[in-house]
């Protein structure tokens, strides 16, 4: 689950992250009225969505003046943003926050996520704050420090060392100020099942001081349930509306750009369906999860979300059955061609427990558009020649 940025900073100020002083709003007149508030000659009006890349997009403006603001808040509430994030189709801004204008004497990066790899957080900080990491990563790796901390002793001084050595920060003052802030976030990071923090930029004001002029949180949705107080900052608005859906039914479903849908069990055999359609020269519109427990239901459930894309030219059902049993599958099938108009050809691939009845009930459904399929490359192969008879 992610949050806007105006809640994560509510987040770190619990925790003594310091933050510039802001206070959202839904309409015009409340972003003059906090502006008003807030005090002082200049603001930041920032578009409040769930992506990066909001200031290329338009979405963050300073403002000089109360008039600014109201300009500025007029034209940014109700505007669609695309960033390199949000996608063409862009997300509707429904709020801004208006933040007082800081003194910024330089731009600085820091996060921390999860790496895979080393099975540990690891913080990461570069000096190029303010640009797109990614780009930093790919034409300047060197300028990228990271950090490994392992759970089991926490944050200790040494990491803290490593990371402003690694900044470049010589200052014995603001050595300890970065020290302490790394610190902090670190902590949050762990005691609310954080997968991802991100400052960019973290700037450092004239006077050395370290604030975090914007925030990006992402949480494990697994973990929510102890702690009410972050998933009650959930915004279903800016969550995808059939994502939403599937949760509800125990589905994991993302939506991708490609033709054919893709109906799986398990999160690896997913992904190695999906990347065995590109190799036969097609691409896939959706990632989805069944998981182990599937019924009848959830797979029709499952056809009515993928179906609900009018690019799917044919829909791949490749199941591995262990937990879930391939006879459930397609009796779900069938539900599935009952309940929804089930219009493009359908390939199947059930293996593991229950195949031979699973195929049996397939095969006396006498459906035209269903086909069977022998194997992982055969069902690929046959949805993607599927899909291009469909274009």
């Amino acid at each position: 689950m992610n949050i806007h940025e105006y809640q994560a900073k509510q987040i770190f100020a619990k925790y003594g992250v310091p933050t510039p002083r802001g206070i959202v709003a839904h309409t015009v007149e409340e972003a003059v009225a906090n502006a008003k508030e807030l005090g002082g000659n200049i603001w930041v009006v920032k578009a409040q969505i769930h992506a990066g890349g909001r200031g290329l997009g338009g979405g963050v403006k300073l403002a000089k003046s109360i008039e600014e603001v109201e300009k500025l808040a007029g034209e940014i509430l109700g505007m669609t943003l695309v960033t390199h994030q949000t996608g063409p189709e862009g997300k509707l801004v429904q709020k801004v926050y208006i933040e007082e204008g800081a003194d910024i004497a330089d731009e600085l990066y820091l996060s921390v996520v999860l790496d895979r790899a080393a099975e540990m957080p690891i913080i990461m900080a570069s000096t190029e704050g303010g640009m797109d990491i990614e780009t930093v990563a790919e034409k300047t790796p060197e300028k990228i420090i990271k950090v490994a901390v392992d759970p089991s002793i926490g944050f200790q001084g040494f990491h803290g060392r490593e990371l402003v050595f690694g900044l470049g920060i010589t200052d014995k003052t603001e050595q300890k100020k970065m020290v302490q802030f790394a610190s902090k976030l670190y902590k949050l990071y762990m005691e609310n099942d954080a997968e991802m923090i991100e400052i960019n930029p973290l700037i450092k004001t004239g006077s050395g001081d370290f604030l975090a002029l914007d925030g990006k949180m992402g949480f494990d949705d697994s973990a929510l349930y102890r702690h009410p107080d972050i998933e009650a900052m959930r915004d279903i608005t800016e969550e995808d509306e059939d994502e939403r859906e599937a949760s509800k039914y125990g589905l994991s479903y993302i939506a991708l750009d490609g033709e054919i849908g893709c109906m799986v069990n398990g999160a690896g055999l997913a992904m190695g369906t999906m990347d065995t359609i590109n190799y036969m020269g097609g691409t896939p519109a959706n990632f989805l999860d069944v998981g182990g427990t599937a019924n009848a239901q959830t797979v029709a459930k499952g056809f009515e979300i993928i179906l609900k894309n009018p690019n799917v030219k044919a829909i791949f059902v490749n199941i591995f059955g262990g937990i879930v049993r391939c006879d459930r599958i397609a009796n779900g099938i069938l539900e599935a061609t009952k309940i929804v108009d089930v219009n493009v050809p359908v390939v199947v691939r059930l293996d593991g427990t229950n195949a031979p009845e699973a195929a049996e009930i397939l095969k006396n459904a006498n459906i035209d558009n269903i086909i069977t399929a022998t194997d992982l490359g055969d069902g690929a192969k046959k949805a993607v020649e599927a899909a291009k008879q469909q274009a």
